[in-house]
């Protein structure tokens, strides 16, 4: 299964090489287009699935929080240049990029960790995590939130929702360094923080004879090698996908924010379904990691991309959201404050951030 992967995406590749060119110029054929996009969208979600795996092979190898780490950044590579195709396309969004960080926010922190509190809760009547590693996302998590997606709202050098030449560079530069420092603790000296309360020995004589086999090197860069595997189909495709992706949404009539909507899904279901999987075992901390680590992950690297990209090309990048989407991040925000303030959870959570995620999907198509 796993070499599998990466061959029907490779076979896929080399099948856009050769005939893309005279599809895209067919997709006014209605048919042929949704075929091809539900194509795209299925063998990106299957090869994305080969992605995780072997980020997950690494995660072992590597230990946590740094193989969590690498599953991540896996996944926010893959959302980094799906919304840079569309955003280079001749009819590129100018709202792609908030739309899809916007809907990243509400899938994980209302859908997938909504669900998986209500399924944890449901299985395991009340389950514990790392307090002290779900606050230190959330810390992260609320600034960044803020200055891409509500700030822009209210800033008087622009008057629709972008930011000047001189925000867009500041405000990148301060996202990666807030980033980059929260990567060197969480890695480094915090690094406990992102581990389940009862995963390490406390006795030295125990952790002495428990010591960790010493990381082969040459496993260690074969999954790599595999990771890139992966990852290089998906990125080559990407471009296909968004051309068909904004004719589809326009022969439809839908609204703009579902590209958004898609990308988030097609980028986050295979970390998601981790998520749950790992809730379901009662390892909520390796849950949180990945839910909020996405989250962390997407506004700290997606939002320097893509302003890099509109410094560069003179494109316009909108990011302030409407005054619904502010309500509902902030709510959210809040709401999940408020959950990950206590180091149990129960179904009760995941109930509320549930009710969120329903009242998210109702302003998609009822603003």
């Amino acid at each position: 299964m796993t070499k599998v992967r990466p061959l029907i995406g490779w076979l896929t590749v080399t099948l856009f090489l050769i005939f893309g060119a005279q599809w895209m110029s067919s997709l006014d054929n209605h048919a042929l287009a949704f075929g091809l996009f539900l194509w795209l969208f299925l063998v990106i979600i299957y090869v994305a699935f080969g992605v995780v795996h072997e980020a997950e092979t690494l995660a072992e190898m590597l230990g946590e929080p740094l193989g969590t780490l690498v599953l991540t950044l896996s996944i926010v590579v893959i959302e980094v240049v799906l919304i840079s195709a569309v955003m280079l396309g001749p009819e590129g969004s100018p709202t792609l990029a908030r739309d899809t960080m916007y809907s990243v926010l509400m899938i994980v922190l209302n859908g997938v960790v909504g669900f998986g509190l209500l399924l944890g809760g449901f299985r395991h009547y009340e389950q514990s995590y790392n307090l002290k590693g779900a606050s230190a996302y959330l810390s992260v998590i609320i600034p960044l939130a803020m200055i891409a997606l509500i700030l822009p709202d209210f800033t008087t050098s622009t008057h629709d929702g972008t930011l000047s030449s001189t925000q867009a560079l500041v405000f990148s530069l301060l996202t990666i360094a807030l980033y980059g420092i929260f990567l060197w603790l969480q890695t480094g000296r915090h690094r406990g923080y992102f581990v389940a309360n009862d995963a390490q020995p406390i006795d030295p004589k125990e952790m002495e004879r428990h010591r960790p086999a010493p990381i082969s090197k040459k496993k260690l860069l074969l999954h790599f090698v595999l990771l890139l595997v992966n990852i290089l189909p998906i990125v080559i495709l990407s471009k296909s996908l968004a051309k068909i992706l904004d004719y589809d949404i326009a022969v439809i009539g839908a609204p703009a924010a579902l590209g958004g909507i898609i990308i988030a899904i097609l980028v986050f279901a295979p970390e998601g379904i981790s998520a749950l999987i790992a809730i379901r075992a009662d390892k909520l901390t390796r849950a949180i990691n990945l839910c909020l680590g996405a989250a962390t992950s997407t506004l700290g690297l997606t939002v320097p991309a893509v302003l890099a990209i509109s410094l560069y090309t003179g494109k316009p990048v909108l990011l302030g959201l409407s005054p619904s989407g502010v309500v509902l991040v902030m709510a959210t925000l809040i709401l999940s404050s408020i959950t990950f303030s206590n180091s149990r959870t129960t179904m009760l959570e995941g109930a509320v951030h549930l009710s969120l995620f329903a009242v998210f999907l109702v302003l998609i198509f009822s603003p």
